[in-house]
């Protein structure tokens, strides 16, 4: 039952995306009440990425609907039929306001930890930079990072990085986190102390959208859970109910095989 809009972080309708002629994202919907954490599982190549990149626009989708924290994304058609942002300035905007944190960390490697985490508060949002500064300093901490700030990427653990992006992420005061498989670069040790940190978010009531293969985090800490395949919603529900009991048959193979 659809929650009053009021109560939405994201909403999403009928999202397409192609390549070419491959058919990536075959209409998904998903909605996220502010605190929800969704867990977007699936084999490789269902459109999980993909589907997150939309939502960020960092892809542009060909059809579909988007509201973020209350406000319509405005689309219309190209010559091609397929969707276009209306005002690049409002997807620039929106997209500040969505916390990202990638697979690959993607820091500036030139800059160090603080400097990675001030840069979008400080440039994009115009934030005085005493005022990032202070901000930043505390997220580090929350992290475990601080003593870490004045240090390069490269001279960091995968999973300080990776908590360091997390931090950035959370600078820009996001509406919405998205996490595209944050633990899947890292060597299996690191894995915990990432994971904590994203427990931590969703115990504070931080709405997340999560693209995760790490099965039994997905089913502790999900309000929510997804599954995609080929590029389709097969089941979605509370982690009871996808991981005890789904009804999608393609569901129930992933599940029991404890795909990867």
């Amino acid at each position: 039952m659809p929650l009053n809009n009021d109560h939405m972080a994201l909403t999403v309708r009928d999202v397409h995306k192609s390549y070419g002629t491959l058919e990536v994202l075959k209409g998904i919907s998903l909605e996220a009440a502010k605190g929800d954490v969704v867990s977007i599982i699936g084999s490789s190549g269902s459109g999980k990425s993909t589907f997150l990149r939309c939502i960020n626009f960092l892809e542009i989708p060909d059809a579909g609907s988007f509201r973020i924290n209350g406000e319509d994304v405005e689309f219309r058609k190209g010559r091609d039929g397929k969707s276009q942002p209306s005002n690049w300035r409002q997807i620039e905007r929106m997209r500040s306001g969505l916390g990202m944190v990638f697979q690959s960390f993607n820091l500036w490697p030139h800059m160090t930890i603080l400097q990675n985490v001030i840069e979008a508060p400080v440039h994009v949002l115009k934030v005085d930079r005493k005022t990032a500064v202070e901000k930043a300093e505390g997220l580090l901490a929350k992290v475990g990072l601080y003593e870490k700030k004045d240090s390069y990427p490269a001279f960091l653990s995968g999973g300080q990085q990776q908590r360091a992006s997390i931090a950035r992420a959370l600078c820009v005061d996001p509406a919405v986190m998205l996490f595209d498989e944050p633990t899947s670069a890292l060597d299996p040790e690191l894995v915990g102390e990432v994971l904590k940190v994203i427990r931590g978010l969703a115990e504070e009531g931080r709405t997340m959208l999560m693209v995760t293969h790490e099965m039994k985090f997905a089913r502790d800490v999900s309000t929510r859970v997804m599954f995609l395949h080929q590029g389709q919603v097969e089941e979605v529900g509370p982690p009871s109910q996808v991981f005890g009991a789904p009804t999608s048959a393609r569901c129930r193979e992933f599940i029991a095989a404890g795909t990867h």
